[in-house]
């Protein structure tokens, strides 16, 4: 029976190579390594690479993740996700749970516990990242990626773009893109 695994990170700037070595390192021989870059906030099966792994695995096989959060959004996703491994016997290896049987009552219990608590805590991330981005805001700060041109320079490029100039000439000319250039004249 082959062992899958399966890593999963939010943005191109991580790798999944750090999970894939925990697995491998924990004594796991990987037949199989699936993941995925995609927000923490999909479900388990709507992740293009998870549902590969799902549709790969065969009954009584075992899947291996360094994470309880690897397999879904929230404590229901997490129980969908281990309930249809289940169903299908295959056995789920959490590394951070220890040797722990998901699919026992007890290991039922613990996963229903530690998702939610996993979920607790994404929750108050997001308050406290909300209540900082309030806070920054009432400080008057300007929230948002910086803009690419001065106020002067999008005064003359309405104006250029007035009288003729093709927007990717002024795209060229103001060096930024010509969506850059669109959004300079749509707000003017």
């Amino acid at each position: 029976m082959a062992t899958f695994a399966y890593g999963r990170v939010s943005t191109t700037e991580q790798s999944a190579d750090n999970q894939r070595i925990e697995i491998q390192a924990a004594g796991h021989q990987v037949d199989f390594w699936f993941s995925d870059t995609i927000s923490g906030k999909t479900s388990a099966t709507q992740r293009p690479q998870f549902a590969a792994l799902l549709g790969q695995i065969r009954n009584g096989e075992t899947l291996v993740v360094a994470k309880l959060d690897r397999l879904g959004r929230d404590a229901q996703d997490v129980g969908a996700t281990v309930k249809l491994l289940a169903s299908r016997k295959i056995a789920v290896i959490v590394l951070q749970l220890g040797k722990l049987d998901l699919t026992s009552p007890a290991g039922k219990m613990m996963l229903t516990m530690l998702a939610a608590v996993a979920e607790m805590e994404r929750d108050l991330l997001v308050e406290r990242t909300q209540a900082g981005l309030a806070r920054a805001k009432s400080e008057g700060k300007t929230l948002g990626r910086p803009a690419k041109t001065t106020a002067e320079q999008r005064v003359e490029i309405v104006a250029k773009y007035a009288t003729g100039e093709s927007v990717s000439a002024l795209g060229r000319q103001f060096g930024i893109s010509r969506a850059s250039v669109l959004s300079v004249l749509q707000s003017a």
